[in-house]
């Protein structure tokens, strides 16, 4: 049992009797009121996204999970496939499972399986990639003095804004939480 003090996000916890991965989380003191926390959290069965008050020091039950590094090796119409690297065994996921993460998944990807109690809850991405920009507009002259942004088209087909300065074929590391522009990195 854990209380709601150890919550933090990817966490799964077990609520009216079903999975559910906390997506945000904040404490909550109204005024003159008790501490509250709320939690956003995700469905693992059906995808559905509530939002739930708990007291703050209430006791939740966690669940237990496990972490597989996996490779990513390709797709299959709505399934993809990848390789736990221990093992070497091939797991099958549906596509709505990796939704989130397409825009961002080359083959040969290492990502990390997450199972919760057994059964596979979710398939995470490192926090920051390095991908190479496949297509962008040329910058104005002068245009590069200034925080101005453009879009870009990743080597995934990811579309997203970078700042002026970066040219087609540059690597860039980006946040895979948030879809942002870190860093342009040298070959």
């Amino acid at each position: 049992m854990a209380t709601t003090s150890d919550l933090h996000k990817g966490m799964v916890i077990r609520h009216r009797g079903e999975k559910w991965r906390v997506v945000d989380w904040q404490h909550h003191a109204p005024g003159n009121w008790r501490a509250m926390v709320i939690i956003k959290m995700k469905n693992l069965n059906n995808g559905k996204v509530i939002e739930e008050r708990f007291s703050a020091g209430e006791k939740i039950e966690d669940v237990h999970m496990e972490y597989h590094d996996a490779e990513y090796l390709y797709h299959d119409g709505d399934t993809y496939h990848f390789m736990e690297k221990e093992s070497f065994e091939q797991v099958e996921v549906p596509q709505d499972m990796v939704q989130d993460i397409l825009p961002f998944l080359r083959e040969n990807d290492a990502v990390m399986l997450v199972y919760a109690d057994g059964e596979l809850s979710s398939v995470d991405l490192p926090t920051f990639v390095t991908l190479r920009v496949a297509s962008t507009i040329t910058a104005v002259r002068g245009d590069t003095a200034t925080n101005v942004e453009k879009p870009a088209t990743l080597e995934t087909g990811a579309e997203i804004t970078v700042p002026a300065f970066v040219k087609e074929g540059d690597l860039i590391r980006l946040d895979t939480r948030t879809g942002k522009y870190l860093e342009r990195v040298k070959e």
